[in-house]
């Protein structure tokens, strides 16, 4: 049965959208696990920077004023600014700044070779990163080892998310993709665990041991993807055609493909007229996609969550926690990561993005609030001590939540959304806008994080606060709904939406091609005017 029709002023598409015959089966479900490792090496570099930092024996040999601040701390000084070094952020950001500028050129290797060999080929560049910073003798070693790393994870990003839309059955694309932010939650997890465990390690060499192991994600996703099949969109698009209905035939368990396989033909010819993706994706008609590339990546970074991530063990150091107990709360809430995005997994594809997008967004806003307000009322802006173990107990909890809240909703779906919503013409060159978007981002908040911590204080909550506040009614107003909808036929959520449609009429004079429009509006319960 239909939706209720959505009023005008929300034109939200709720729909289940066309149907394709076919199944969910064992191949696809492999191949897109597969894929996903490829999140591993994201989260574990998300999750060892952290920890590495927090180490003595790391901070010694590499940043010796930074270990001295936080000694004197120790002694009573303010615990805001131990840890703000602009060398030490630098050590931490200078992977996003890498991975900013490959995101530019991984679109056209990915439309040219196709999405697999650009999965390999990160994987490539992380384990040669990974092996430079486990023999780091100096900081500049350290930071080209980091750059490597940045070059891997922006072919990774840019790639895996693609695969994942375009190899999955349209009616479980959210499910299947957010496999990518189950394994970056791994990541982060596993990191934790290696980071608990290397920080133990008599001898000061512990440090080595958890940037090393950046090889072992490194080697799944490099190994995998050799035995990866590429996308039908991916074959078609580059000539190979027979290989495409294969591979179609083998992923959605039926030889009934021919409705399926002709409209990724036709979406394939509309890409081949497209010669210039990178100026054409600034025309109008894509002006509503853009803005989502652009604005969900951006306002993801905002959350604070790769604030708290980056630096869980440095933060929970920060709020008076020992060396073994910030690492261990770190590990804590690794793992409400894990358990929080396994509830995205389950609900995505029957409940829709745009209740998880606005759930999440209302249950972090309300952490960022009480934690900051906790943390000022009861230290005020010097903080010369150490805070109380209750208190810690409850800021780590509140922490806990707050990542609950992230992991269902802007952390899968922040990956999700930018990588469904592009036509193919434009997908990669999309997808390298949103990749580059978020390394920006990311860039920009691991450089200012540990500055501001020192300047803004407990301020700072309130400061993301306000971005969460902010990205929860931009989604609520302008976000259409992409469940069930083929990723072929989206141009349908934004011709109906109540904002976008006025830029995306046909530049040919139709009306919106009236008949697959019609279809979709009452399948999607939407009142045609």
């Amino acid at each position: 049965m239909a939706a209720p029709a959505t009023a005008a002023g929300a034109g939200q598409g709720q729909g289940e959208g066309k149907e394709y015959p076919g199944r969910l089966t064992l191949y696809v479900f492999l191949t897109c696990a597969v894929a996903a490792t490829g999140g591993l090496i994201v989260g574990y570099d998300i999750g060892i920077s952290g920890g590495v930092t927090s180490m003595d024996a790391f901070l010694q040999e590499f940043f010796p004023s930074v270990y001295r601040k936080e000694q004197a701390a120790r002694g009573g000084g303010g615990q805001y600014c131990k840890f703000d070094s602009q060398l030490l952020t630098a050590f931490t950001s200078s992977l996003y700044l890498a991975a900013l500028v490959a995101s530019f050129f991984v679109a056209s290797v990915a439309r040219s070779l196709g999405r697999r060999w650009s999965m390999f080929g990160g994987g490539v560049s992380f384990l040669a990163g990974a092996a430079l910073n486990a023999a780091a003798r100096d900081v500049a070693m350290l930071i080209v080892g980091r750059i490597l790393l940045g070059v891997g994870i922006g072919f990774a990003g840019l790639s895996i998310p693609i695969y994942l839309s375009e190899m999955a059955p349209h009616r479980l694309r959210g499910t299947l993709n957010i496999g990518l932010q189950l394994m970056i939650t791994v990541g982060i997890f596993s990191a934790n665990l290696v980071n608990y465990g290397a920080a133990r390690i008599r001898g000061g060499w512990g440090w080595r041991l958890s940037l090393g192991l950046a090889a072992v994600p490194a080697g799944i996703i490099t190994t995998g993807s050799l035995f990866l099949p590429d996308t039908p969109s991916s074959l078609i698009s580059r000539g190979h055609h027979e290989q495409a209905r294969r591979v179609l035939r083998r992923i959605r368990g039926t030889d009934d493909i021919e409705e399926e396989y002709g409209d990724l033909v036709a979406a394939s010819e509309a890409s081949g007229a497209v010669r210039r993706p990178w100026l054409d994706i600034l025309r109008r008609r894509y002006r509503p996609q853009l803005a989502m590339a652009v604005l969900v990546p951006f306002f993801q970074q905002l959350t604070g969550i790769n604030a708290i991530m980056f630096y869980a063990p440095v933060l929970f150091k920060t709020i008076g926690l020992g060396g073994d107990a910030s690492l261990m709360s770190a590990v804590i809430t690794g793992l409400v990561n894990i358990a929080a995005t396994f509830v995205s997994i389950a609900t995505v594809d029957r409940l829709g993005r745009r209740k998880l997008f606005f759930q999440g967004g209302c249950q972090m806003l309300l952490c960022q609030i009480v934690i900051g307000t906790l943390i000022g009322l009861e230290f005020g802006a010097s903080w010369d001590g150490a805070i109380p173990k209750a208190s810690a107990a409850a800021v780590v909890a509140l922490i806990c939540v707050y990542v609950a809240g992230f992991a269902w909703s802007w952390g899968p779906l922040g990956i999700l959304v930018p990588s469904e919503i592009f036509p193919l013409e434009i997908r990669p060159a999309g997808q390298g806008v949103s990749v580059a978007v978020n390394m920006l981002g990311t860039f920009a908040v691991a450089q200012a994080f540990l500055p501001m911590l020192c300047r803004m204080r407990f301020g700072l909550f309130y400061f993301f606060g306000g971005w969460v506040l902010a990205m929860t009614l931009f989604v609520a107003a302008f976000l259409p709904e992409t469940k069930g909808v083929p990723i072929e036929k989206m141009g349908v959520v934004w011709r109906t939406h109540w904002f976008w449609k006025r830029f995306v009429a046909d530049e040919d004079g139709r009306a919106g091609h009236r008949d697959v429009e019609m279809d979709y509006r009452k399948a999607d319960g939407i009142a045609v005017r």
